[in-house]
């Protein structure tokens, strides 16, 4: 997603919304997918139901930790991997929801000021 330079306008506040609610949907969907990579891995690795799966991708996503107990090195190995990647997606997914509020922010920090306009009156 691209943003405006400093030297542009300021985005429309409707606009605005739009890219907010793009980044959180994309946020959204690399939550899905995530989610979606731990609970085939825990499925098909590790022998869980697929209940059991949604419940042990959810919480190690979630950061709460594992539930069941994972016999066999395989199935640990993977969760050490998911658990390393999920702290990975915490960092991107709030990247992703914090960038369009940073950057209007700042864009109001170092607008360019018109001359003559109140900051000149000193």
């Amino acid at each position: 997603m691209l943003y405006e330079h400093y030297t542009q306008p300021i985005l429309p506040f409707r606009k605005w919304l739009r890219r907010v609610a793009h980044s959180a949907g994309l946020a959204v969907l690399f939550a899905g997918f995530m989610l979606a990579v731990g609970i085939v891995g825990y499925h098909v690795i590790g022998h869980l139901s697929w209940v059991d799966a949604i419940l042990e991708a959810s919480m190690i996503l979630g950061g709460m930790g594992p539930v069941a107990p994972l016999i066999g090195d395989a199935i640990k190995l993977f969760a050490s991997a998911y658990a390393l990647l999920s702290g990975l997606f915490v960092i991107g997914a709030t990247g992703m929801l914090l960038a369009p509020w940073l950057h209007r922010m700042l864009h109001h920090f170092f607008q360019e000021r018109k001359p003559g306009g109140q900051d000149s009156k000193k």
